[in-house]
């Protein structure tokens, strides 16, 4: 069957590669591909910064954000053959540590944690994969494809229980609230702020196109530089990665201020900052910040959650290109108005 594939460790390897049917090893549930977004994690494993495929491959199955069909599954699964699933991306260490003995898995604190489609694990990119029940993520009908921005969504509901957790630590009343990025991870934290009943404000570089109107969709103030900000923000969800911004956002934060650091930046870069003055603030206001990645299963439900809750005509503006399988390199490729690119498994 085919697979977008590449090799771990080289760069400009993606192709469309003819691999195995999924072993039984991955688990019961066999599912047929539908899509598989595309995002940053892709284009650093397609670099040959990092990943590793199935312990003697020499190549691996990316595609870690997943929507599929149920081809066949056990009677006990809870699944059936037609239903929508995706799949979530990591997998508990063998050992385990104590994080994934409590189903943590995504606080792994030895690192031999697995994901699927990064590392050590083929991931969904393909005509046909497996799933365990207990990584199968159930997705409503209505969802439709849209079931395919269910993994991003999940690290944004992740990002907002670590705010939440942080913030009980007093008491908490957020009302302004600052996200940095409007690709889909900015995007879908703004979605959850909005559904939080929270005034809303997105920073980004780009001036038109479908990025502002959609901020705007939600009722949220589009922003392209930060002085343009007129409130403090109660909390700061941070989608760059970008050093220099990273330091002037936590600067604003106000008392209990609560900053979730969500994105990484592509490349290395040294920002002179004055440090000292700004550990100083965070210790007098009482500030934090908080780093997130990955997801854990309940994080999944709780995505699927906030997709039906939203509007679907916003939802889908969201994917803002799909490209064939046969095609799927050039999803790597950016394009002016891109958000979110997904590829189509189904040829």
């Amino acid at each position: 069957m085919r697979a977008m594939t590449v090799t771990p460790g080289k760069s400009d390897s993606a192709t469309v590669g003819e691999v195995s049917e999924p072993p039984v090893a991955d688990g019961s549930i066999l599912v047929e591909g539908l899509l598989t977004g595309i995002c940053g994690t892709d284009i650093e494993l397609v670099s040959g910064a990092f990943g590793s495929g199935r312990p003697g491959s020499d190549h691996l199955v990316v595609g870690h954000e997943s929507l599929g069909r149920v081809l066949e599954a056990p009677a006990a699964s809870g699944f059936a053959p037609g239903d929508l699933v995706a799949g979530v991306v990591r997998r508990p260490d063998p050992v385990p540590c104590p994080a994934c003995a409590r189903g943590e898995w995504d606080f792994c604190r030895n690192g031999l944690y697995t994901e699927r489609g990064i590392k050590e694990m083929d991931g969904y990119g393909a005509e046909r994969w497996r799933v365990d029940p207990y990584f199968a993520v159930p997705v409503p009908a209505e969802l439709g494809e849209l079931g395919v921005l269910v993994e991003p969504a999940s690290i944004l509901t992740k990002a907002w229980e670590q705010v939440d957790q942080v913030g009980a630590r007093s008491w908490f009343g957020p009302q302004h609230v600052l996200v940095t990025g409007a690709g889909p991870i900015g995007l879908l934290a703004a979605l959850i702020a909005q559904q939080r009943g929270y005034d809303v404000h997105v920073l980004d570089r780009v001036t038109d196109g479908p990025k502002p109107e959609l901020v705007r969709a939600l009722g949220g103030t589009y922003l392209t530089d930060l002085g343009q900000l007129d409130v403090v923000p109660d909390v700061v969800i941070e989608a760059t990665g970008a050093g220099q911004l990273v330091f002037d956002c936590a600067s604003l934060l106000p008392p209990a201020g609560v900053m979730c650091l969500a994105g990484i930046h592509p490349g290395p870069a040294t920002v002179d900052v004055q440090l000292d003055a700004l550990v100083r603030q965070l210790v007098v206001r009482n500030a934090a910040l908080v780093g997130t990645v990955n997801a854990g299963k309940r994080h999944y439900a709780d995505a699927v959650d906030v997709l039906l809750a939203a509007d679907r005509a916003w939802l889908r503006r969201l994917i803002t290109r799909t490209v064939p399988l046969s095609q799927w390199p050039d999803a790597l490729v950016r394009e002016p108005d891109d958000i979110k690119v997904v590829v189509d498994l189904r040829g």
